[in-house]
């Protein structure tokens, strides 16, 4: 891992928003335990939580993209070794450079067209049937996984572009690596 500001400063970023998508994916699994069994006890007075299908279709929806730019960071994406097996470290290296730059733009993509929707979810002022939830809510909480993706991915396409400058091989944690 970079140990300069910028790199702790990205690595703390992304973790910090990983963390968050766990305490929330934590939170809904006990919001389900809480409503089936309020859903086996309704003979007893008691009933599901109102709209917890709702919830946690919101909170899974954060947490997905609230993991993306640890998953990023850490290289954990898949990664298809064989061919990349048989190269040389300075093919590798641009290698990473050529991905690291496509991860970029589809980040960037990702992120403006979920603003755009976004933006249309808030001004159509839909919600959600139970809990009368406006739906860009959900859309907005996403919005900051999509962001942090988009500053891990430029961290990384730089970090990668200067190392493939300087001759360094990338690391077996940095993906396509011998």
């Amino acid at each position: 891992m970079d140990e300069t500001f910028i790199g702790r400063g990205v690595a703390g970023l992304a973790r910090l928003t990983a963390i968050a998508g766990g305490l929330v994916l934590t939170v809904l699994v006990a919001l389900i335990v809480v409503s089936v069994i309020g859903r086996a006890l309704i003979w007893a007075g008691l009933g599901p939580v109102l709209g917890d299908y709702e919830l946690v279709e919101a909170g899974v929806g954060f947490a997905i993209f609230a993991f993306l730019p640890w998953a990023h960071f850490t290289r954990g994406h898949a990664v298809v070794a064989i061919f990349t097996d048989l190269a040389g470290p300075r093919f590798n290296a641009w290698l990473l450079v050529v991905c690291d730059a496509l991860m970029l733009v589809l980040a960037t993509l990702i992120t403006w067209r979920h603003a755009l929707g976004t933006i249309d979810k808030f001004n159509y002022g839909e919600t959600t049937l139970l809990l009368r939830m406006p739906l860009w809510w959900s859309y907005a909480a996403g919005l900051i996984g999509a962001g942090v993706l988009i500053i891990v991915a430029i961290y990384l396409f730089a970090r990668s572009l200067a190392d493939a400058v300087a001759g360094k091989a990338p690391t077996a944690s940095q993906g396509a690596a011998h």
